[in-house]
């Protein structure tokens, strides 16, 4: 083997341990940053404001919003009602059906989700998964997307919302939700 194949080994090699490292997630903690507790189905009952925007693998950001959150809770299924604005002016509204299936799981869908999603609370974190048809421009896109929301305050949340299609990041959704 020539040196020249080496370097170019070491530098792939490197290159692909930069990659993999700028891509990591959060995961589920073992351990706590606060003593809060998240519980969704009290968080989200009633009137609930958001602001997020979408930021791509390149660093562009294409698109902003708002989301008014209307939720409710009968004590089984917590129902959001989430109206969204986007700064181009173009508007949506997503409904989503969560149900409580452990002390600490949920699963939910909502039109244009495929199959069911699915989460888990633990502590002040939750992590929401979830394959949806997206809509965009032309029509929609099939992406996943894995959701994580940490509870600042008992009025505030911070999401980020890793989203890929066919196993490849697309970029990331970032939201601030506030209790009104």
């Amino acid at each position: 083997m020539t040196l020249r194949r080496i370097l170019i080994g070491v530098v792939a090699i490197t290159g692909l341990a930069v990659l993999a490292a700028c891509s990591a997630k959060p995961r589920v903690p073992k351990t706590f940053l606060s003593d809060r507790q998240l519980n969704l189905e009290e968080f989200f009952e009633g009137k609930t404001v958001a602001y997020g925007q979408f930021q791509d693998v390149l660093g562009n950001v294409p698109r902003r919003f708002k989301v008014d959150i209307d939720g409710t809770w009968d004590g089984e299924t917590l129902t959001l009602v989430e109206d969204f604005v986007y700064d181009d002016g173009a508007t949506e509204q997503r409904i989503w059906s969560l149900t409580k299936t452990g002390e600490d799981t949920w699963t939910g869908t909502a039109p244009g989700v495929l199959g069911t999603a699915s989460g888990i609370e633990r502590g002040d974190t939750f992590n929401w998964k979830y394959k949806i048809d997206l809509p965009v421009k032309d029509g929609t896109m099939r992406v996943n997307f894995d959701d994580w929301m940490w509870l600042l305050s008992d009025d505030r949340l911070l999401n980020r919302a890793y989203v890929s299609r066919y196993g490849i990041r697309l970029g990331e959704v970032i939201l601030y939700f506030e209790k009104l």
